[in-house]
């Protein structure tokens, strides 16, 4: 008679190996942020082969302790939100009334927040006051360079490298819709990024309906309302109204309605006129589709974008003369010659952007979505292909906490399909607690 045990079945073998997945990738995260620590303080700018470029390695930030009168109303807000926000998950609230709740929750979060160290003059100084404002968009909108949008986009390519900073690393998308409704002043864009960059909080509820239940899909949200990077860049930050830009095109692509869905390779090519990072959101919705669907569908969607892509840009270069392969060509150069970039370590940062933004996008949304990652989830998959792929890119060395915001709210559907709903309140708790501790200890400029 034979002694030998049994074989441990495979799938037990995956389960044990899946388990240790949260554990790891976060061991290997602390151990980058302890890395980025130590090589900030005891070597020397030009260690690892380059310069770290930011003071606070792995984040973009700087230690400056501040806060004003506008600290307490920020805290009773945040204790206030807490309270009502799983309330807002119960059954008879209905679909309308949550999307609007989420969004209230969202809008009012950042302004205070915002307004935690100087008052509500933060809102706009990043578009008109400070000294970083002069690389911000409005100075180089059509009518601020003395065009019409129509001579603009056809010189575009060739005017960029004589436009701000953001402009020359960008699409034209934003400079043209400023001009076209008319907003000259940094209040007015404020309030066109504040509350457009709100509206993503609902939007990650439609997103949420998609690839989850009801119930999570509302805490996908809500999560999205809590989140800190969201919080912190969502008031100072166009890189926020790109997100909702960008979330819309991934709501309709894994929308379930034909209709629906075939707007989506549409708002791709519209998401990527304001950023053309945004085009990961077409990557990410090809992902989960191939998770969900199987790889047909995927192969359908990712061919479906791509011809609208190239469409479009031809469809706008016979319109009006604008070159994409010459804009291209032109925010690269722009990107590598007039930003930091040039002196940020590629292998430090390989690790150290996706630390960033993992951790500021909420260290409870970073472990349940690893742990959704872990459980091999379709959002939680995709999002960890599409972090791979812009870390490995490394165009984003460090200021992922900001550039990298339109993936937060995939990181949240992912973190919702693994929250215990129980564990909601004390969840969203905790992120207001980082987004305020961060607030009032580190300065960020945007």
């Amino acid at each position: 008679m034979s002694t030998e045990l049994p074989a441990r079945p495979p799938t037990a073998e995956r389960s044990r190996a899946a388990r240790r997945i949260p554990w790891v990738v976060t061991a290997a995260a602390a151990l980058t942020i302890l890395v980025g620590l130590a090589a900030t303080a005891l070597l020397p700018p030009r260690s690892f082969g380059s310069y770290l470029g930011t003071p606070l390695p792995p984040f973009f930030a700087f230690w400056r302790p501040q806060a004003g009168l506008y600290l307490a109303p920020a805290v009773l807000l945040l204790a206030a939100s807490v309270a009502l926000a799983p309330r807002l998950c119960r059954r008879p609230v209905g679909a309308l009334a949550f999307a609007t709740g989420s969004l209230a929750i969202a809008l009012s979060l950042r302004l205070a927040l915002a307004a935690v160290r100087e008052g509500p003059s933060r809102w706009r100084a990043i578009f008109g006051r400070i000294p970083e404002a002069g690389d911000e968009y409005l100075p180089s909108t059509p009518g601020a360079v003395g065009l019409d949008v129509i001579p603009y986009l056809d010189r575009f390519a060739e005017l960029a490298p004589t436009l701000t900073l953001h402009a020359s690393a960008h699409p034209p998308g934003l400079p043209v819709a400023l001009e076209l409704l008319g907003i000259e002043s940094a209040a007015g864009m404020a309030a066109l990024t504040i509350g457009i960059g709100a509206l993503a909080a609902p939007l990650t509820y439609l997103l949420g309906r998609e690839l989850l239940d009801e119930g999570r899909a509302r805490i996908a949200a809500l999560l999205f309302a809590f989140s800190p990077s969201a919080l912190l860049y969502g008031a100072t930050s166009a890189d926020a109204l790109f997100a909702t830009v960008g979330l819309l095109a991934g709501v309709l692509l894994l929308a379930r309605r034909p209709l629906l869905r075939a707007l989506g390779p549409p708002a791709v090519v519209m998401s990527a006129l304001f950023s053309f990072s945004l085009a990961g959101v077409a990557a990410w919705a090809t992902l989960v589709t191939a998770a969900r669907d199987g790889l047909w569908p995927a192969f359908r969607l990712a061919a479906w974008c791509g011809i609208a892509l190239v469409a479009g840009f031809v469809g706008l270069w016979a319109a009006t003369g604008f070159d994409v392969l010459g804009t291209l060509e032109s925010a690269d150069d722009a990107y590598r010659k007039l930003t930091i970039f040039r002196v940020r370590s590629y292998a430090y940062w390989l690790f150290g952007s996706p630390t960033a933004f993992l951790i500021a996008a909420g260290l409870p949304i970073a472990w349940y979505a690893l742990r959704a990652l872990a459980s091999a989830e379709a959002a939680a998959s995709a999002l960890a292909g599409l972090v791979a792929a812009a870390a490995l890119l490394g165009y984003t060395k460090a200021e992922t906490e900001r550039i990298w915001l339109f993936m937060v709210p995939f990181a949240c559907v992912a973190a919702a399909s693994a929250l215990p709903r129980r564990w909601l309140a004390p969840v969203l708790a905790l992120l207001g607690a980082q987004a305020l501790a961060v607030e009032v200890l580190l300065y960020t400029i945007w």
